[in-house]
């Protein structure tokens, strides 16, 4: 019974975690857009496009598992930026596909060049394989905790 406790309580501690530990790297995130002209949400935008190549704004939502309506917003925050651009979509006359620009794709690689090499210094004396376990972790709790929900 104890060690079911235990392993419950654990696992709590776990979750609300999440909520400081993402705080905390936004705000990392945040300091380290300074000059650039990005938001965090721009940015997040950008590395989506970066990841999966050109996508629609529902697809872009989808990844980013939050409403179409506020990504829209987003991808026209990165559009007047000059960050993405628009192009007809074959698939879907009023989804526009959204692409990176030339600027945009030279913003975000070195973006997430420096963001490799703080995640490098801070996992510097980390076990690789501890954190292995714990992206598991997180994502069997995050799958499971959205099953409940019905999500």
């Amino acid at each position: 019974m104890y060690n079911v406790d235990m392993k419950a309580e654990h696992l709590h501690s776990l979750v609300w975690m999440s909520r400081p530990l993402m705080q905390a790297a936004e705000a990392c995130v945040e300091a380290g857009l300074q000059g650039t002209e990005l938001t965090v949400r721009m940015r997040a935008v950008l590395e989506i496009l970066q990841r999966h190549g050109e996508q629609t704004v529902p697809e872009i939502a989808a990844r980013l598992e939050i409403k179409r309506q506020y990504v829209q917003l987003m991808v026209n925050e990165t559009l007047s930026g000059g960050f993405v651009e628009q192009r007809p979509n074959p698939r879907h006359s009023r989804s526009p596909l959204i692409s990176l620009t030339d600027r945009g794709r030279e913003l975000i690689e070195g973006i997430v060049s420096k963001e490799l090499a703080v995640m490098k210094t801070i996992g510097a004396d980390l076990d690789a394989e501890d954190i292995e376990t714990a992206l598991k972790v997180v994502r069997a709790v995050t799958g499971k905790l959205k099953n409940l929900a019905g999500d």
